[in-house]
């Protein structure tokens, strides 16, 4: 059994055969030079947890990691992630089950649409790997990139603080 999954057939003269690490997982697809990560992500690797929101980079519903760093996936070509460590929402569940960023985010109403709630789970896991402790003035401001008009924030704030909460009694 292959541990690269395989997306695609073969490449035209225009498109480029891809390489990376999805979640942990090896995968290979094809993309045009011009293909933006989220489009690969969501069309050729069909993991559709990524969204597209403002296509300008305004909005954070398109944040991924990419080899630790969070990034907006509508601003970056695909091909530049060629042989990077990326990780989508689908990767933060382990075995089916939540893990505390996401049980924190539904215990404290820190989602309603559910359209901000990838990105808003990937900063919050780069904030507090950065900060596991943060107030709430660095939350906020470390969050000022994703965009919610459900929430007004405050159930995000109280999800945020509770993960750093149950991370540090862990």
């Amino acid at each position: 059994m292959s541990s690269t999954i395989d997306v695609g057939t073969q490449p035209t003269d225009d498109q480029r055969i891809l390489r990376m690490t999805i979640n942990g997982v090896q995968r290979r697809g094809i993309a045009e030079p011009r293909m933006l990560l989220v489009d690969f992500i969501r069309h050729e690797l069909q993991l559709t947890g990524t969204h597209v929101g403002c296509e300008h980079g305004v909005c954070g519903a398109c944040t991924v990691r990419v080899d630790g760093e969070v990034v907006r996936s509508c601003i970056m070509f695909a091909v530049q992630a060629e042989g990077a460590q990326i990780e989508t929402v689908e990767g933060l569940a382990k075995d089916g089950e939540l893990n505390v960023v996401q049980q924190a985010f539904r215990q404290e109403h820190g989602l309603q649409c559910g359209f901000c709630t990838p990105g808003m789970l990937l900063a919050t896991e780069s904030l507090l790997a950065e900060n596991p402790d943060p107030s709430e003035e660095e939350i906020r401001d470390y969050l000022s990139g994703n965009v919610c008009r459900c929430t007004g924030y405050v159930g995000i704030v109280k999800s945020v603080q509770a993960a750093a909460k149950q991370r540090s009694q862990a």
